[in-house]
């Protein structure tokens, strides 16, 4: 019998083409080169980034009183003609023991009902959440250990759903928006990128950041956007990324993802460790859950190596960290909260 199967012919493709920007560096002058170089290129696979950015017009909506903390939900312009919501939290606490200007951690959610399910609320943006699903609540988490916290709600998630699948209560708008995206030479990963980097710049303007400390953390898609943020903005000085850091290979090329995780070409110029290596030297936790089916450990593992490579070029191998976690695709969270303290101490 006649075998068509592309298998074959796909595995080849990849085996065929070496990326333009793989990290090869033997000294500091070649690591500039490639970074710059590459972020370059990435920034042009993305899709671009605006020439000059919107005002972001910042706009509270709602503030509660909460235990430990104040949350505040506000609006911002991202691109001009789109605004996102997000969350801000806030130690509570008298202000004589508080410190003039905190550290700050940009908190990327993943696949799920949006910015609020890391908050500790249910969809309905009131009722308190009393089991917490596998982003744990982290960004509750990190307010609690004393950091300021910034939740964008990344688009297609949320109440920023296309109106249509928000009244049918579709679980995310991902598909449609990264399609239109696609065709008019853009991606859902540049812009949730770019509007987590306008996320950065809220927080910059705030008088109670620190803007020399401020970190980022996600988990899978929130993953996705905080490691290509932390890859690309240098304001980001120390990241947590948890159940994405892998080969595209061994993950959105191998198994089924949602079509957000796409960028057109990227594989000719980078593989994800590539991608991942332009946060050296700066800290890095990558969390990985042994069980975790969509992300691979084994490939978690030689993504690591991999980017260790840089690390150890800049004499910052210290600065690299590996958790892997009994658990499956969640927050561990172990390490990632007392580093992310120490690191932005």
């Amino acid at each position: 019998m006649t075998l068509w199967h592309p298998d074959k012919y796909l595995e080849q493709m990849y085996r065929n083409t070496l990326p333009k920007y793989q990290f090869q560096a033997k000294n500091e002058l070649e690591w500039r080169q490639w970074r710059d170089g590459l972020r370059e290129q990435f920034i042009a696979d993305l899709g671009g980034f605006p020439d000059k950015p919107a005002p972001l017009d910042v706009k509270v909506i709602e503030e509660s009183a909460c235990d430990g903390f104040v949350r505040q939900r506000f609006e911002m312009t991202t691109y001009s003609g789109l605004v996102m919501p997000a969350y801000i939290l806030v130690p509570s606490g008298s202000e004589e023991h508080a410190p003039n200007r905190r550290p700050a951690v940009v908190a990327c959610h993943g696949h799920g009902y949006g910015s609020k399910e890391i908050v500790g609320l249910e969809p309905d943006g009131v009722t308190a959440s009393i089991q917490p699903g596998y982003q744990k609540n982290f960004a509750v988490e990190l307010v609690r250990r004393g950091f300021i916290v910034i939740v964008p709600e990344l688009l297609g998630f949320g109440d920023r759903r296309q109106k249509a699948e928000f009244e049918q209560q579709a679980v995310h708008s991902c598909h449609s928006v990264s399609t239109f995206l696609l065709q008019m030479g853009h991606t859902m990963s540049g812009h949730r990128v770019y509007e987590t980097m306008r996320a950065i710049d809220c927080l910059q303007e705030r008088p109670d950041v620190d803007p020399n400390r401020i970190g980022i953390m996600g988990i899978s898609g929130g993953g996705l956007v905080a490691s290509f943020t932390a890859a690309l903005d240098d304001r980001v000085r120390a990241a947590v990324v948890s159940g994405y850091v892998n080969t595209f290979k061994d993950s959105i090329l191998s198994i089924h993802h949602c079509i957000d995780n796409y960028i057109p070409g990227l594989n000719r110029h980078a593989e994800m460790p590539d991608i991942v290596s332009l946060i050296a030297p700066r800290p890095l936790l990558i969390e990985a859950g042994r069980d975790d089916t969509i992300f691979p450990v084994a490939a978690v593992i030689g993504a690591y190596e991999r980017i260790r490579e840089a690390y150890r070029l800049l004499g910052a191998e210290i600065a690299l960290e590996l958790d892997i976690f009994d658990g499956d695709h969640q927050i561990s969270g172990k390490k990632a909260y007392d580093l992310l303290a120490q690191w932005l101490a």
